[in-house]
């Protein structure tokens, strides 16, 4: 694997997003090496419980486009290893996102869908999944973590889907599912982000604690779950989860992953895209989000 590490720690099996360089940012090897992760722990009858983490200075810091924004959309799709064991054509997927060529909305949507696919094997997986989040989690990163069952988070860490601004629609579109319609309009017609503490007065995170307790309440929480019958757990999980899909969720996310390509082509989506090339990704960024403070709602003061 190129993305993860994954090990198997008695009851516990341990999946650690790894490309601390780049804020473990998602290539489109990352979600297929989750699915893989996720069946080995399914598969493992001394498993009781997954738990995904991130090495480096945060969990996630989204996708990988540093190299796709600055090059207008060439350079991550450019060598067949990206999109290994993907039926997909690389160059054709390049062209799909220039600005010059005609846009394929199903084709981007193939594309994304693929990745919705493998963070929900989180959501999907038999067996309980625990994210912990320190630094930031953002973007495509929420992705993973909201595909969790229970999420363990640093009192500082940040989390929010700030692409909502410009040039991104969260495509496993789990948000209203996880903390309601009303609050999660207020985080998607902003694009702000949360703290830990906020994350879980607001109730998306189950527990924040200080970094230097962080460890401790995610091991804790981990083995009191991993003291439970697997068949329990399943049927625990089965049962909950039911409710979400009864309540659409997959017809949600296939709108959501459409959107996700839309919002990449349109006016505005091509002006960011054409920003990033001028002046980097990371600046492009910094001037979308800078009009709006980087503030979380409860320190919002106008």
């Amino acid at each position: 694997m190129n993305t993860m590490t994954y090990d198997v720690d008695g009851p516990i099996a341990r999946i650690t997003l790894n490309r601390p360089e780049r804020g473990n940012g998602i290539t489109l090897d990352m979600p297929m090496e989750l699915k893989t992760c996720v069946e080995k722990a399914d598969l493992d009858p001394s498993v009781h419980v997954i738990a995904l983490s991130g090495n480096g200075k945060g969990f996630c810091g989204g996708y990988d486009l540093v190299d796709s924004a600055e090059g207008m959309g060439q350079a991550q799709f450019g060598d067949g290893k990206a999109l290994k064991g993907s039926a997909i054509d690389p160059a054709i997927i390049a062209r799909n996102h220039s600005p010059a060529e005609t846009w394929d909305s199903m084709l981007d949507y193939q594309m994304m869908n693929r990745n919705v696919r493998g963070f929900m094997s989180l959501f999907n997986a038999d067996k309980p999944v625990v994210c912990k989040v320190h630094g930031f989690c953002v973007a495509g990163g929420t992705d993973m973590a909201l595909c969790s069952d229970l999420l363990v988070i640093a009192e500082d860490a940040k989390i929010g889907y700030p692409p909502a601004r410009v040039w991104g629609s969260p495509t496993t579109s789990i948000w209203a599912y996880r903390i309601g319609i009303e609050k999660a309009k207020r985080l998607l017609f902003t694009g702000d982000c949360l703290s830990g503490k906020e994350a879980v007065e607001w109730g998306l995170a189950i527990e924040c604690a200080p970094m230097e307790m962080l460890d401790e309440r995610f091991e804790i929480l981990l083995s009191r779950i991993a003291r439970m019958p697997i068949n329990q757990l399943v049927m625990m999980k089965l049962l909950i989860n039911q409710t979400v899909h009864a309540a659409g969720l997959k017809p949600t996310q296939i709108m959501g992953t459409v959107f996700d390509g839309i919002t990449r082509h349109t006016k505005e989506g091509y002006t960011f895209q054409q920003r990033a090339a001028d002046v980097g990704f990371k600046e492009a960024v910094r001037e979308r989000d800078e009009p709006f403070g980087d503030l979380g709602p409860s320190t919002f003061k106008g």
